[in-house]
C-alpha cells in the first residue's frame, strides 16, 4: 500500500481507525469497514461531519482515506471518524493544527452516557416519592 498516515479518533464509545494515503483524484476516496463511505454514512449530514476535516483544511482530493470503525451509533461513528481524519492530516503537516484546532476537530468529546446509580430508576431519577 505504501506510506501512510493513521490517526484514532473516539467519540461516546466509538472508535475509528483512520489511514490516509496520497491520492490524485478531485473528489474524497473514502472506505468505512471496506464499504465506500457514501454507503456506509446514509445521510448527507452524516458524510459531511465526516468530510469536514478535509474541507476546513482544503485538502479535500489529496488523499484516499481507509477506515474501520466500531462501537456506538453511525452519528458517533462519523464523529469518530472526523476526529481520526484531523490527527492523522496533523501527521502529514504539523501546520494544520490551528485550522483544527479552531474547528474543534482535534478534541475528543467527552460527552458520553451517565451510569445508572443503585436506587434510582436511571442516572438521576428517583422512585417517586410518597409521604404516607
Amino acid at each position: 500500500m505504501g506510506r501512510y498516515f493513521e490517526g484514532v479518533g473516539r467519540r461516546k464509545t466509538s472508535v475509528a481507525r483512520a489511514r490516509l494515503s496520497a491520492s490524485k483524484g478531485k473528489e474524497i476516496e473514502m472506505t468505512v469497514n471496506g464499504k465506500p463511505y457514501k454507503d456506509y454514512f446514509s445521510t448527507v449530514e452524516l458524510r459531511q461531519i465526516a468530510e469536514n476535516a478535509f474541507h476546513k483544511s482544503n485538502l479535500a482530493g489529496h488523499y484516499k482515506v481507509s477506515a474501520h470503525v466500531n462501537g456506538g451509533g453511525i452519528n458517533s461513528q462519523a464523529e469518530a471518524l472526523r476526529h481520526g481524519i484531523a490527527r492523522a492530516l496533523l501527521e502529514t503537516d504539523p501546520e494544520l493544527r490551528k485550522i483544527l484546532k479552531v474547528e474543534g476537530y482535534l478534541k475528543r468529546d467527552p460527552r458520553a452516557k451517565e451510569r445508572r446509580k443503585f436506587g434510582l430508576k436511571k442516572a438521576r431519577k428517583a422512585p417517586q416519592w410518597a409521604k404516607r
